[in-house]
């Protein structure tokens, strides 16, 4: 009979989770720390150091056979964007004919209707894939992929969803990506194919989980500098009740159907569950504010997105042990493509 794992066994085992909850916590006491322009510069720490860091440390782990047989992988891909960009604002849009009924805001529920306009984010998906030993591979295509494709496809969901658009800074946002995910990734994966570099004894899984710690952190930093949102309470607490329990919804339902599908290994579904419900909020605010500027509405307009953001992270966080052992329980072969 297995004895019960002790509290430090559970604090290793959860030890990401326990560090989103601490990084809330300390953002809570400290907020101006990672505040914009604050001490700790995180548009320029974040942007340009965690995020880079984490995938500069996913090429230089991921081996080119998994690269080739992740670019073969199209149904893969196909559901995670599909469910992405069509299946999400089509449930919004249903969704949102119950809400007009319970009277819940109008600019929040456009504020709902433009998250699920967004693409995926370009780091928060790939940690907690690679975290619970999903297809890593297949989470960094997706995610570049979304974000590429989200600065042409967002501007015409939100023009067929809301009757208007933005235009979003096309050349900036590619030379952002490129920057941050396209050159570290390429990078990292040089080193591994003409260098015996390999990061050796280097904790690079968990250097790349710490950087996503920082950017939880400075997210919260500016979640709680700026508490006075010109919102009521009662709006606050039902934008909360409403993404958290949308979340949950698309969580689950992308990983049922993922894990139906029999071509899908555990690994995929993992993946398919992180990158297909995750929306960006470095992509999302920028879009807000040029479409929305002036406005006096927009604070419940973003505070669906400035929900969303957070709670993705420590959903995953609470699921990332647990789809690790279920992927860890279910190893089977590659399917055929």
């Amino acid at each position: 009979m297995k004895s019960k794992p002790n509290l430090a066994e559970y604090l290793k085992k959860h030890w990401l989770l326990v560090g989103i909850f601490n990084c809330i916590f300390l953002a809570s006491l400290f907020p101006s720390l990672g505040v914009k322009e604050g001490p700790l510069r995180p548009e320029y720490t974040v942007k340009y150091g965690a995020v880079s860091i984490i995938f500069f440390i996913s090429g230089l782990s991921l081996k080119t056979d998994s690269i080739y047989y992740t670019l073969r992988q199209h149904r893969l891909h196909l559901f995670i964007q599909g469910f992405t960009f069509v299946f999400i604002p089509i449930f919004i849009q249903l969704l949102i004919v119950a809400l007009n009924i319970l009277g819940v805001d109008a600019w929040i529920i456009k504020g709902l209707i433009t998250v699920a306009c967004m693409p995926p984010p370009v780091s928060s998906a790939v940690i907690l894939t690679k975290a619970a030993q999903g297809n890593e591979t297949a989470a960094i295509f997706n995610s570049i992929v979304g974000s590429f494709l989200g600065i042409i496809v967002t501007p015409l969901l939100l023009l067929f969803n809301l009757g208007f658009t933005t235009v979003v800074p096309l050349l900036g946002t590619v030379v952002q990506l490129s920057v941050t995910v396209l050159f570290p990734l390429l990078l990292g994966q040089s080193l591994r194919k003409f260098t015996e570099f390999r990061g050796h004894n280097l904790p690079l899984n968990g250097v790349s989980q710490c950087a996503l710690l920082f950017v939880i952190y400075t997210t919260f930093c500016d979640t709680f500098h700026n508490p006075d949102t010109g919102l009521y309470a009662t709006d606050i607490l039902v934008t909360m009740i409403l993404v958290l329990l949308i979340q949950m919804f698309l969580l689950l339902l992308s990983f049922s159907f993922a894990k139906s599908l029999k071509y899908f290994t555990p690994a995929d579904v993992v993946c398919a569950m992180f990158c297909s419900t995750h929306k960006s909020l470095t992509l999302g605010i920028p879009i807000l504010r040029i479409m929305f500027h002036g406005l006096s509405h927009l604070s419940q307009i973003s505070l669906p997105l400035l929900v969303y953001h957070p709670t993705q992270m420590i959903l995953g966080g609470l699921l990332v042990s647990n789809l690790k052992d279920w992927v860890n329980s279910r190893r089977i072969k590659k399917p055929p493509v």
